[in-house]
């Protein structure tokens, strides 16, 4: 189902803060990043086109790639933000809405969002 605000769509959201985490981190993180947005942006147009089991593996890519760079950073956060990835999209997959926001706003804070945005999915 669409949102009626397609700006209120937290991965939508996630993609536009993906450019503030690429300015933190540097040059460096601009090919992960791309990847990672790229990845959200298929993800959504599996979900538009009625595709879960697509959009989810497109999920679960962007975040492992999102992940991949944190562990380049630091070892520490990469563990983190896999383990978040897992569980955004277990939940997600299992229908669990309350946990998939935890996951996607913790996500977003991570990628550079300080919004505090409480949106129903």
């Amino acid at each position: 189902m669409p949102l009626s605000n397609p700006a209120d769509d937290p991965f939508t959201k996630l993609v536009q803060n993906l450019g503030e985490l690429e300015v933190v981190i540097g040059e460096r993180a601009r090919p992960a990043i791309a990847g990672v947005r790229d990845g959200l942006r298929d993800a959504l147009a599996c979900r538009e086109r009625g595709d879960m089991p697509g959009s989810l593996a497109a999920i679960r890519l962007a975040m492992e790639r999102l992940a991949a760079l944190g562990g380049t950073l630091d070892p520490e956060e990469g563990a983190m933000m896999r383990f978040i990835a897992e569980r955004f999209t277990a939940a997600l997959g299992a229908g669990h809405k309350g946990d998939a926001k935890t996951s996607a706003d913790l996500m977003r804070s991570k990628a550079g969002d300080t919004s505090d945005d409480d949106k129903d999915w």
